[in-house]
Parts: structure tokens; sequence; C-alpha cells
């Protein structure tokens, strides 16, 4: 199965919601509780994310 996406950022949730359990079981990256997930990146833009520390940024290319 090809991979569609590389990492997830929700604007709401917690530790136990249902989308960090998908990412999870995928091996991706993700953090819950990013204000303006939905808001913050154009369509094909890259990002980074960090679930360790709970980081996220826009990458300039």
């Amino acid at each position: 199965m090809e991979q569609k996406i590389g990492s997830l950022n929700m604007e709401t949730g917690g530790s136990i919601s249902h989308g960090l359990g998908v990412a999870r079981e995928y091996g991706i990256p993700a953090v819950a509780g990013v204000a303006d997930a939905a808001g913050r990146f154009e369509d094909g833009q890259k990002g980074r994310t960090n679930g360790e520390s709970g980081r996220v940024e826009q990458l300039v290319d």
C-alpha cells in the first residue's frame, strides 16, 4: 500500500484519540492540539512534525 501522508496534525483530541491511535499503527508522527491545524498549510505544502516534542513547523522551499 502506498503511503499518502507523512504525519498527522489535529486541532482537537488527546493522547487516546482515534487519529493518534491510527497514526501510531501506521508509524507516522502525530500531534494533537495544534492551533489552526486545518488552515496552517496549503495543499502540497511541506512541513515537519515532531510527535515527541509536539512541534509542528512549515518548511519553505
